[in-house]
């Protein structure tokens, strides 16, 4: 739901930033379920959850008509789990913090991101790389999904159904040292990449790739989900990532996929999900396949897959309820495990879970 410039004066510490606004939007998403994970070698865990078919978040986003067909505008996004009211301890706006300049060129905007190459993974994701349903859960090595410290450029929407946009980001101050973790797949250091596409009428196709140069050696997650599967990337190392994703709408039902490559020393992983929508009534139905195979590791070639399904029943255009189930199958020695496992599977085990829940946009 908009709320009026008045509506957001209640919130003290916006009022005198809002003022210089032509117009302030507050709006936001709330997803919670209870979920049930069991994976193998640990014991069988219930709990309350978040995110399972949307990323729960606050948002406020504002623009200022600056004449002459220029405009100026700000978004801001901050992580909710809604079970416990908490945001991330570090990073208040930890989703998205950017200023942006539009004009008949396109966009320019700075600030913390969304990297190109991540936009394929969620966008031809039926799941929307959420949940149990994610197709993250089966990646033995990822690319990332937002980056501190960037310069975008996004093309003009009027090019006939051409897209794309371009991000640099410095290394300065993101991502983690040795032993620390990294937020939301975020990268030590230096990152360029670009992604371009086409879409028109029920069809839309994308290509991306990035390269992120380390500024501090790492730990990162390669063959397994946990301690078995890190490896030490020492900085100055270079991970690339290209992918490829696409859909078409049939009317009936939408279909969607795509195929990662992500490469660093001496790691590679070939990554593919495919996935679908089928609506029917004020319902939905989400299916999704997706598998990893990554080489170099220790353990040798390594594989993963999911297979995943949502069912959703839209009471409203905001609120929908929602049931997912979802099956992570580790093999060759890894131990991925679902969302709100205990910790990892046992090597080659299955991780399995459902979550029930309720989202609601406003």
């Amino acid at each position: 739901m908009k709320k009026s410039l008045l509506a957001l004066a209640v919130l003290g510490a916006y009022a005198g930033v809002a003022s210089a606004q032509s117009s302030v939007t507050l709006y936001g998403t709330l997803d919670v379920n209870g979920r049930y994970v069991k994976t193998d070698g640990q014991a069988k865990r219930y709990t309350e959850g978040t995110d399972g078919i949307n990323s729960s978040q606050l948002g406020l986003r504002g623009v200022e008509d600056l004449g002459g067909g220029l405009r100026a505008g700000f978004t801001l996004l901050s992580g909710i789990n809604v079970n416990d009211g908490k945001t991330n301890a570090t990073r208040f706006w930890n989703r998205r913090s950017t200023v942006s300049l539009f004009g008949n060129f396109g966009e320019v905007r700075l600030g913390r991101d969304y990297t190109p190459t991540f936009w394929n993974q969620t966008i031809f994701d039926a799941f929307g790389t959420n949940g149990l349903g994610s197709s993250l859960n089966a990646s033995q090595m990822y690319g990332g999904t937002r980056m501190d410290n960037s310069i975008g450029y996004f093309l003009p929407s009027n090019l006939g159904g051409f897209y794309g946009q371009a991000m640099v980001a410095a290394g300065n101050g993101s991502g983690a040292a040795l032993g620390g973790t990294v937020a939301s797949g975020d990268r030590p250091g230096r990152y360029i990449g670009g992604r371009v596409g086409f879409a028109a009428g029920p069809f839309d196709i994308a290509v991306a790739g990035a390269s992120q140069r380390y500024g501090v050696t790492t730990l990162i997650p390669v063959g397994a989900g946990f301690g078995t599967g890190r490896a030490t990337v020492l900085a100055g190392s270079t991970q690339k990532t290209y992918n490829v994703g696409g859909s078409w709408d049939f009317g009936f039902a939408k279909l969607m996929g795509y195929w990662d490559r992500e490469t660093v020393d001496n790691f590679r992983q070939n990554f593919g999900s495919i996935s679908a929508v089928i609506p029917f009534g004020q319902s939905e139905v989400h299916v999704g396949y997706d598998r990893s195979k990554l080489t170099g590791g220790v353990l040798g070639a390594t594989s993963v897959d999911q297979i995943s399904a949502t069912y959703q029943y839209n009471l409203s255009k905001r609120t929908a309820l929602y049931a997912t189930a979802s099956r992570l199958d580790n093999k060759d020695r890894t131990d991925l495990a679902l969302p709100g496992s205990r910790g990892a599977s046992s090597l080659s085990g299955k991780s399995q879970g459902a979550e029930f829940g309720l989202r609601h946009f406003f």
